[in-house]
């Protein structure tokens, strides 16, 4: 029989949020009116009806009977450093885009500095727009761990590897030992955790590729690739190697449950059956695949499979938004274009791309991507009182055709307030803003030849 002080610690909590709405993802399909998210410790303890939870003792109870509350949103692929190269160079496709542009510019401005800047800053957008967690892909991640950390974010950081010499490595061991050594550095960060990054078929070799399965293999780590995005990218891999991209990793061993196969646009039968037989999971990025004419992911048949598919922004270089409500939406219309029809993609299983999906990519779907008690309090909420989302008669369809980045007003990570009332409570902002216009004077007067 629990002791008297037993008994008062169960009815005591952090935190408690009122909410006229809460969309829990799981249970699926479920809306829960008038109900109160319950925080003890940085988890969800409970979630109740709001009455039942007045006479319990609360540190902090914020009343939010207008909004509506959610699980973060998780982005299972971006560059954040890359919100410094926004709007640099647009309108073209891919492959020129990356030779003629971002790599040059890359070669003259990454550094440590450079992506701790970026990260941060991008951070900064993603909270604003109800991303609570992301999945990096870049140089330099023990620089965007510090920008995660200082924001209070949830990050998993690409241990990238790539065949050629940048300012971070010089060849695709050295990427990998800086990765695996940042790794080994910041096991104990809890909001923290990390993947094996190779860049792309295209970027990496076949004896990279054979190293990468080994590691990921003995450090049970996910690998994060991009992979099928264009036709000219499948065309090269069967002039190179006789075979597509995807064969290729499958017979190299690097198409499993902790493959996430990032766009995965051009896919034959042969592609989503082998993607399917192997548990892997796809990041699709709507926004990135329209903005350079990359295509259509086939999500509907994926889907269909039984392959988990999460959502992505990609860089904002290339975007160019950090913002998941916009992929959601175009994610769900998407879908029923491609698929001929309407009924593909409702708004549940697109929310639950960009929740648990992404989160069951990860490998943090035990611990974050709906709100459970025991999961880590990971939440969002959304103004439900704006006038433009009058009338609401189903708020499921309102997250993900109505509402967007400028209703979120709210959001905790492992139950720390970091965004309250639309005002960022980790990061200044002003400070933000000053240090992206100082690197935007940098970059135009170097890439002007200044």
């Amino acid at each position: 029989m629990p002791c008297a002080d037993e008994g008062a610690a169960a009815r005591s909590f952090d935190l408690a949020i009122d909410a006229g709405f809460v969309l829990p993802v799981r249970p699926a399909h479920t809306v829960l009116t008038g109900h109160t998210v319950l925080v003890r410790d940085g988890l969800i303890a409970a979630i109740a009806p709001t009455d039942d939870t007045l006479d319990l003792e609360v540190r902090e109870r914020v009343r939010l009977p207008g909004h509506l509350v959610m699980p973060g949103l998780v982005n299972l692929h971006t560059h954040a450093a890359m919100a410094l190269m926004r709007g640099l160079s647009d309108d073209l496709p891919l492959m020129r885009w990356l030779q003629e542009h971002i790599w040059p510019a890359e070669s003259k401005f990454v550094s440590d500095a450079f992506v701790e800047a970026g990260t941060r800053l991008a951070c900064a957008e993603m909270l604003r727009a109800g991303t609570t967690c992301f999945n990096d892909m870049y140089f330099f991640p023990e620089s965007a761990a510090r920008a995660v950390l200082q924001a209070g974010m949830r990050a998993s950081l690409g241990m990238i590897a790539i065949e050629f010499p940048t300012a971070y490595a010089t060849d695709a061991q050295d990427y990998l030992a800086r990765g695996i050594a940042t790794r080994d550095a910041l096991r104990g960060e809890p909001l923290l955790s990390f993947c094996f990054a190779p860049h792309a078929p295209y970027t990496v070799s076949d004896d990279t590729f054979r190293r990468i399965r080994t590691y990921a293999q003995q450090l049970d780590t996910p690998i994060h690739v991009h992979l099928h995005e264009t036709l000219q990218e499948i065309a090269d891999s069967e002039a190179a190697f006789g075979m597509r991209p995807i064969e290729r990793l499958d017979r190299l061993g690097l198409i499993g449950a902790e493959t996430i196969a990032v766009h995965a646009v051009h896919l034959d039968d042969r592609d989503i059956e082998t993607l399917a037989r192997r548990g892997a999971h796809v990041a699709h990025c709507p926004s990135s695949n329209l903005k350079l004419a990359s295509g259509f992911a086939p999500v509907a048949r994926l889907l269909a499979a039984g392959v988990n598919v999460g959502l992505g922004t990609d860089g904002a270089a290339s975007n160019n938004r950090l913002d998941l409500f916009t992929e959601l939406r175009l994610a769900s219309l998407l879908a029923k274009a491609v698929a001929g029809s309407a009924e593909a993609l409702p708004a549940f299983d697109a929310i639950e791309m960009a929740t648990l999906g992404g989160a069951r990519a990860l490998g943090l779907d035990s611990r974050i991507g709906s709100l459970e008690p025991g999961k880590a309090a990971d939440i969002i909420a959304l103004d439900f009182t704006a006038l433009e989302l009058q009338p609401c008669y189903e708020p499921m369809s309102h997250v993900a055709y109505v509402a967007g980045r400028e209703q979120v007003t709210d959001a905790w990570v492992a139950g720390r307030h970091l965004l309250q009332d639309r005002h960022l409570a980790t990061l200044d902002a002003e400070a933000l803003a000053a240090d992206a216009s100082a690197w935007k004077a940098l970059i135009a007067a170097r890439s002007s030849g200044g």
